[in-house]
């Protein structure tokens, strides 16, 4: 996703750095928490934080916005700017504010619809407001895709740590880990949906193959390093820990498509688990 740097603030002082800095101090959680809350990658933050990156006007937005301070503040300008524009009387936002409800709206749409058939109008119809204050929040489309992508990913990544964290050895952690890929709820479903739709955009577009190479990364070395637990605990046989992990995310990422097909007699949510299962069992557990 590349920035217009037009749309980059002026900070030569660090005034905008030390009331961002502020604001986030004030609500009391980590820079990375804040990040996914303003729907932010967090190295952007960082960098922009440090002082080697410029905030864009539309982060400024999300982070008064979540802050609950004035835009024009976080300027340092009295009169601030427009507020985002609304049609007719502004309801109370949602839980997490405009851009998240954005976010998730648009990760729906996405999944039912697919990314192309998906309007701005279609996601402001959705969250109850106009396409101005969808733009005001996030500028084009691929702005909304890569928030769509990264709410998904950093979702997962949540729902990983916690399943990790109480499982007993590295087999029971591989095994959670394939529960989670396995789309049977509503929420896996869509996120399947989100993800294939940027592995197509990845295949034509080198800013989200870009985007697209930094989760998957994250993804196979996260499998790599439960793979390379259980080898080190006994409960692995020694095997090739990176080849083993390109194989097994190779087989959730077929399985998960063909569960996803709409054609009568396509692959179930069960048999992708007993498959995965059984390759885990065959070609990993030590017996």
């Amino acid at each position: 996703m590349q920035e217009d740097p037009g749309t980059r603030l002026a900070d030569e002082n660090g005034d905008l750095t030390d009331r961002v800095k502020k604001v986030i101090d004030g609500i009391g959680c980590s820079h990375r928490e804040f990040a996914r809350r303003i729907v932010m990658d967090p190295s952007k933050l960082s960098r922009s934080l440090g002082g080697t990156r410029r905030f864009t006007i539309a982060e400024i937005v999300r982070i008064a916005e979540i802050g609950g301070v004035d835009t024009g503040w976080l300027l340092g300008s009295r009169a601030g700017t427009p507020a985002p524009p609304e049609d007719g009387a502004a309801p109370a936002l949602p839980e997490g504010g405009r851009p998240l409800q954005i976010v998730r709206e648009t990760v729906r749409l996405i999944a039912e619809h697919g990314f192309h058939s998906v309007r701005v109008a279609d996601i402001a119809a959705a969250c109850g407001t106009s396409t101005a204050a969808i733009h005001y929040h996030f500028p084009g489309r691929d702005d909304l895709l890569e928030a769509a992508v990264r709410w998904c990913m950093d979702e997962d990544t949540a729902r990983r740590a916690q399943g990790l964290a109480g499982a007993a050895d590295a087999r029971e952690e591989m095994l959670h880990l394939i529960a989670l890929q396995t789309p049977r709820t509503e929420q896996q479903r869509r996120q399947w949906l989100v993800w294939l739709d940027m592995w197509a955009q990845a295949a034509r577009s080198t800013e989200v193959g870009r985007l697209h190479d930094h989760y998957y990364r994250q993804w196979r070395t996260t499998v790599a390093d439960v793979v390379r637990r259980g080898v080190e605990q006994g409960v692995f046989r020694p095997v090739d820990v990176e080849f083993t992990a390109l194989r097994l995310t190779a087989l959730i990422d077929g399985l998960a498509t063909q569960v996803l097909a709409t054609a009568p007699g396509s692959t179930t949510p069960d048999q992708m688990h007993a498959a995965l299962t059984a390759f885990v069992d065959d070609e990993l557990t030590a017996s």
